[in-house]
């Protein structure tokens, strides 16, 4: 599991296959979250909200992944009250950040592998938490995420790169 070069888009906000693609992904940011709250601290844990933000925006460019960022965890607390109110700040704010940033990747590198999706996971992670302290003020509630999201953290990495790898071959 190297560096593997990809077919990688960018779709532009003219066109249709762009808002097709961000539906996809955002009505599975809907289903996995939910999946994933069947178990005890089931979305603290696994990050579900972030895992298909990831993947647009790294195999279909920042402007998929930006939707997808928006729409999803704003649609989750909307339609099943999580996240709670109180956290939706700092979840749009770590999956905009994670749109930006795989988006960047994916055009500047043109291929996928462990280490840039690990650099994408991290950085967006430790920028996210930085501004979720000065949002919130709390640094213990701002790292929750490398407190008790580690295992999210891998998925994203591991089931991302997969899935650009292999499940996106097109």
């Amino acid at each position: 599991m190297g560096t593997t070069t990809v077919k990688l888009y960018s779709f532009g906000y003219r066109e249709v296959r762009t808002y097709w693609t961000s539906i996809l992904f955002i009505a599975s940011n809907l289903v996995l979250p939910q999946l994933c709250h069947t178990m005890e601290s089931g979305g603290p844990r696994w990050l579900p909200i972030y895992f298909f933000t990831l993947i647009g925006a790294y195999k279909y460019g920042w402007r998929v992944g930006l939707l997808t960022a928006l729409v999803s965890p704003t649609l989750n607390m909307y339609l099943f009250g999580m996240p709670a109110p109180s956290a939706l700040g700092a979840i749009l704010l770590k999956s905009v950040l994670l749109a930006g940033m795989a988006g960047y990747a994916a055009s500047r590198f043109r291929r996928v592998s462990l280490a840039l999706l690990s650099g994408v996971v991290l950085g967006y992670q430790i920028v996210g938490t930085l501004g979720e302290w000065a949002l919130r003020g709390d640094l213990y509630l701002a790292m929750q995420d490398f407190r008790i999201g580690i295992p999210g953290m891998v998925l994203q990495i591991i089931g991302g790169y997969l899935f650009v790898r292999y499940l996106l071959r097109r």
